[in-house]
């Protein structure tokens, strides 16, 4: 069988289950396309984006941080009350005060605040639905080929569909934005975005690339000449050589270059439904966010912890008397300790991939960790922005610092994201509302 395919390039291949092949250079029959140089490999692990979101912001006296005092490191930042639990990972953290949306001031309610959060875009209202194309789908679609699932997107409570002061509440509930005109499906079940992952998957475990390839291998043989043939032969025969070579290495601990440190899951399938318990349910989709990068399923993720003007409760804690969005009108105790309940999701995922070595670095190190709201307090206050970094991007940002944009011109929200776009490999001119990116970022 002559296999073909236009989304990598417009050579021909040698397919098996889960294996694609390039051919060598042939003179009876052509494998090679028009495509112009190729995507090197690389040895490092991938640079991964996870964005995490709470909304109605947070308490108004207990969001800071301060950088370190000249000659001190980033161990040495102090943090307000709601930030406290991320305390361990103060130098692998980059706090940004200041920055801010132009466009979500227009409407100064939950959804015109929100639904452009991570694109900077002008929202359309009367109940309308547009928007923009969020940071994460862009990457996603700029990667889609190289992972499984070029994104994942979860959630922990559902879409409100409603209308809210002249705007769609669909732009309080989802943060991701696959087009200007469709949010980005949102999972809140955990069982089914770990199917997703790993349902159905090709996966080959140890079996050789060539022997995955042999059946179309033979079909192939028959198509060309005995001279291209002979070369088809010492082709595979070569391939099967390096292949025994890296497998040996293996064994002896000596390969190189960059692996996922699983190749399937290490925990187990959740139960079907969405947990009754909001903290488990917040849990188990960190879990699963953390199985997804581990394994190279997915680089890109978003998790929307809750909505803007969201209806949780939060009875573990003590404070089942009122709703999230209500406990966010003013800067009670009750408040300070839903605040600090979110900001441990955050510890756990950070946790969780600082345990990942990959190489020299953690997975972590490899990862950018965007945590924000679409308003500073629930009081609509969206002049500037809660944002958090955790992570180096591969050893492209400098934790254990503490910035201040408060006063300044340019401190448009999407200039950060230009930044991290550039991290992840995605060079644009423009994004939102911005030209150029963050260079302290």
């Amino acid at each position: 069988m002559l296999a073909k395919t236009h989304l990598l390039s417009r050579r021909t291949f040698l397919r098996g289950v889960g294996v694609t092949m390039a051919l060598p250079w042939l003179e009876s029959i052509p494998v090679w396309g028009d495509q112009e140089g190729s995507v090197p490999g690389s040895s490092e692990a991938p640079v991964r984006l996870a964005i995490l979101f709470a909304g109605n912001g947070f308490h108004s006296k207990e969001w800071w941080a301060e950088p370190p005092a000249p000659g001190k490191q980033g161990q040495d930042m102090k943090l307000g009350k709601v930030l406290e639990p991320l305390a361990d990972f103060r130098q692998k953290m980059l706090f940004i005060r200041g920055l801010f949306n132009a466009e979500a001031l227009k409407g100064n309610i939950h959804s015109s605040q929100t639904g452009n959060l991570l694109s900077g875009a002008p929202l359309a209202s009367g109940g309308e639905i547009r928007s923009g194309t969020s940071i994460d789908q862009l990457l996603a679609k700029h990667h889609a080929r190289q992972t499984k699932v070029p994104s994942l997107v979860l959630g922990c409570e559902p879409s409100n569909p409603s209308v809210h002061k002249n705007y769609s509440m669909l732009y309080s509930s989802h943060i991701s934005w696959g087009s200007p005109t469709t949010p980005t499906p949102l999972e809140l079940y955990p069982a089914i975005a770990f199917d997703r992952l790993f349902k159905d998957a090709a996966s080959r475990g140890d079996q050789s690339v060539l022997d995955a390839v042999l059946s179309d291998a033979k079909d192939f043989r028959q198509q060309i000449s005995n001279s291209d043939q002979r070369k088809l032969d010492e082709y595979l025969e070569s391939v099967r050589e390096v292949e025994e070579r890296i497998a040996q290495a293996g064994k002896k601990g000596e390969i190189q270059g960059w692996r996922p440190t699983l190749a399937k899951p290490n925990i187990p399938r959740p139960p079907d439904g969405i947990p009754q318990n909001i903290a488990e349910h917040m849990r188990l989709m960190c879990d699963i966010l953390v199985l997804a990068f581990q394994t190279d399923t997915t680089r890109i993720c978003t998790l929307k912890l809750n909505n803007d003007h969201s209806s949780l409760r939060f009875p573990h804690l003590g404070v089942d008397y009122m709703i999230h969005h209500l406990l966010s009108h003013s800067d009670t105790a009750d408040w300070l300790k839903v605040n600090r309940f979110f900001m441990e999701q955050v510890a756990y995922l950070a946790r969780r991939l600082n345990g990942i070595q990959e190489g020299s670095r953690t997975a972590l190190d490899n990862s950018m960790i965007l945590f924000c709201s679409s308003m500073l307090t629930g009081n609509h206050d969206a002049t500037q922005l809660p944002v958090v970094l955790l992570g180096g991007a591969g050893g492209r940002i400098q934790g254990g610092r503490a910035l201040d944009y408060r006063g300044r011109s340019d401190r448009q929200m999407c200039r950060l994201y230009l930044s991290m776009l550039d991290k992840a490999g995605l060079h644009l001119d423009r994004f939102g509302d911005a030209t150029e990116p963050l260079p302290e970022a």
